[in-house]
């Protein structure tokens, strides 16, 4: 049995949802569950966000949104983020999927499919206004707007664009991408638009347009870096420790000996690594809670085990079996990923297989 448990409160996804589209109120709010509900598991969160008032999905590959499909029923609609596929046309036909078409061969595949079907075929179209990876780029976007018959027997349901950092409200990349896209949408005006990523709803209605796509603020993550998080707590992991042993002064910890100790010091190994998703790169810089205590991450993190120095613990709450707060509680989980030298959507994404995982609809302190 596994040393480590992973809770997930479906509840905060709903309330997260709902405080999303409180603050969109004149669009849509979509949820974006790709990369399994961001690693917290969409065969639970999906209905979860269904049930919360949710018809609109977005997942990054044909096969995520076959799967979803398969999880939220025939209703909501389900958009592909990575586009289509050459071999792909008759999945997203079977499954009622809608393509996210990112360049003008997409677009020229899909229309001929629906002239060949004689039917109108849906799409969404996203346009590339500073992002540099998806999305028609500045010359694809000039063909188009200057022959939109090229869209002709398409369904377009949004035009889209995605922010480059909405994060910072500051940046001035954000008012050059809105307005942008805003000279995009002129050129299509009876078709909607959606814009707005998860910071990008705190940007305000101006970025809201008909659709907002909100992703990692659903799970708990701080869409507003710098300032108190609106979102609920979502995930929360603890683990048991297994083993607790003194170490003497001047010996070391864990691989490659990165870690020398100048005082006796006493040492808690906790049943996870890397494999599970806490990151490499938290050696030596991660911390975790014991009962109110924090206790830092010692030496590197490995494959199954970490190492933890729980000197300044009081030591009846040193034992093993004794329960260690990894992730959320007293560790948020944007604290964490900076201290990794990372973002809470790397945590997320990578939680592992292994770990004991429970869904509950409340609060997960209790």
């Amino acid at each position: 049995m596994t040393g480590a448990t992973l809770t997930v409160d479906l509840a905060a996804i709903e309330a997260n949802y709902r405080l999303l589209k409180d603050r969109s109120p004149t669009a849509r709010c979509a949820a974006l569950v790709k990369a399994n509900a961001y690693g917290v598991g969409v065969e639970r969160v999906a209905p979860a966000l269904r049930d919360a008032g949710c018809r609109v999905f977005f997942v990054a590959t044909v096969d995520e949104a076959i799967a979803l499909r398969g999880i939220i029923g025939a209703e909501p609609e389900i958009f592909v983020l990575d586009g289509l596929p050459v071999e792909a046309g008759d999945a997203f036909e079977a499954h009622r999927l809608t393509p996210v078409l990112n360049d003008l061969g997409q677009i020229g595949r899909w229309t001929e499919r629906a002239r060949t079907a004689g039917r109108a075929l849906p799409a969404v179209i996203h346009f590339d206004t500073g992002m540099s990876r998806l999305g028609l780029p500045e010359d694809e976007t000039r063909r188009l707007m200057d022959c939109p018959a090229m869209i002709e027997g398409l369904n377009v349901a949004y035009l889209m664009s995605h922010l480059v950092s909405a994060e910072n409200p500051d940046s001035p990349l954000n008012g050059r991408q809105l307005e942008a896209f805003s000279a995009i949408r002129a050129g299509f005006p009876d078709i909607a638009a959606s814009l707005a990523n998860s910071s990008g709803v705190f940007l305000g209605p101006r970025y809201h347009f008909d659709l907002v796509r909100p992703g990692v603020a659903l799970y708990g993550a701080n869409p507003r870096p710098g300032r108190p998080n609106p979102m609920r707590e979502v995930v929360r992991l603890r683990a048991r420790i297994v083993q607790v042993r003194r170490i003497d002064a001047h010996r070391t910890v864990g691989y490659g000996a990165t870690h020398r100790f100048a005082a006796p010091a006493t040492i808690a190994t906790l049943p996870l690594g890397y494999a599970d998703g806490y990151l490499r790169s938290l050696s030596g810089r991660g911390f975790c809670y014991l009962g109110g205590f924090r206790v830092p991450v010692v030496g590197r993190v490995s494959m199954d085990l970490v190492t933890l120095d729980v000197s300044s613990a009081p030591p009846e709450l040193v034992f093993p079996g004794a329960e260690v707060d990894v992730i959320g509680g007293p560790v948020p989980i944007d604290d964490l990923a900076e201290a990794g030298g990372t973002i809470a959507y790397e945590l997320l994404t990578a939680l592992g297989a292994r770990y004991r995982r429970e869904y509950v609809s409340g609060d997960i302190d209790e």
